[in-house]
Parts: structure tokens; C-alpha cells; sequence
């Protein structure tokens, strides 16, 4: 039998240049629709999500650019078991064969690099996370937090 996969309970997709003003713009967009759907600005799931949504969007940016393309942010909210949601961050581009390793593979940058932590910060942030082929062309870093109603 098939694995169920939950419907959203809400979405939220939209595409953006890939430049760092577009992850600027995916950070801020995003906590906007936290708000929305009842997660107040500084509150931890919108910091933790913005936190994850501008590691994942500024990478889309700078390592998954391909000139002329977007990235494409994706926000759900998915029903769990009991009183259990989860909050589903997806951040998708175009460029095939830049593939970050999974969460397993992360190596630490030296003490003294001033980049390659954005992925180690997800991985402390996010409940689990994964990088999957898209359907058309490119690739999807996916982060769940998974949240509990108290």
C-alpha cells in the first residue's frame, strides 16, 4: 500500500530572482505569511523559519543560480497525529548539479572561513531536512519543523 502523504492544511509558493534581494524578499514574505496563518513575527516558529527560509534562499541565490531563472519558495502546513502540525519549508532552483551534501555528509568549514555554515545551521534549526531531484529540472532542499499545539 502507498504511503499517505498529508494535504496541506495551508500553502503558500511563490517564485523569486535569484539574487540576494530575492532572498531578502523570500525571508520577509515568508514571515508575513507566518503571521497569517497565526505565527506572530519574533515569536520561535517565525524566528526559527526565517532563519531557515534565509539560509536556504540565500544559497538558491548563490550557489543554485542559473542567469535568466528564478528560485521558488514553497511554505505548507501539513495536519500531523493528535495535536502535532508540521511547518514545511521547500526552497527549489534550477542548477541540476550543484547538489549541497545531505544532512549525514556536512563537513564544518575551518574556524576561519567566513561562509559554509548555512547548512549546519539548518540542520541545529529544522527537525530533519533533505535535498530531492525537482520533477522538471533542478533540485529542492526541504525543511521541516515539526510543531506541537502545547
Amino acid at each position: 500500500m502507498p504511503a499517505q502523504v498529508a494535504a496541506p492544511v495551508h500553502m503558500f509558493t511563490q517564485r523569486f530572482s535569484a539574487t540576494r534581494r530575492g532572498a531578502r524578499l523570500a525571508r520577509y514574505l515568508a514571515v508575513q505569511q507566518l503571521d497569517v496563518w497565526g505565527f506572530p513575527y519574533g515569536g520561535e516558529v517565525s524566528d526559527t523559519a526565517a532563519a531557515i527560509v534565509g539560509e536556504l534562499a540565500a544559497n538558491a541565490a548563490t550557489h543554485g543560480r542559473v542567469p535568466g531563472r528564478d528560485f521558488e519558495l514553497l511554505l505548507a502546513k501539513l495536519p500531523g497525529s493528535g495535536r502535532s502540525r508540521t511547518l514545511r519549508i521547500e526552497v527549489a532552483d534550477t542548477r541540476t548539479e550543484r547538489r549541497p551534501p545531505g544532512p549525514d555528509a556536512l563537513v564544518p568549514p575551518p574556524s576561519d572561513s567566513e561562509t559554509g555554515r548555512g547548512l549546519i545551521l539548518v540542520t541545529a534549526l529544522a527537525t530533519r531536512w533533505t535535498v530531492l531531484d525537482r520533477p522538471s529540472v533542478g533540485k529542492i532542499v526541504r525543511a521541516d519543523l515539526d510543531l506541537s499545539d502545547g
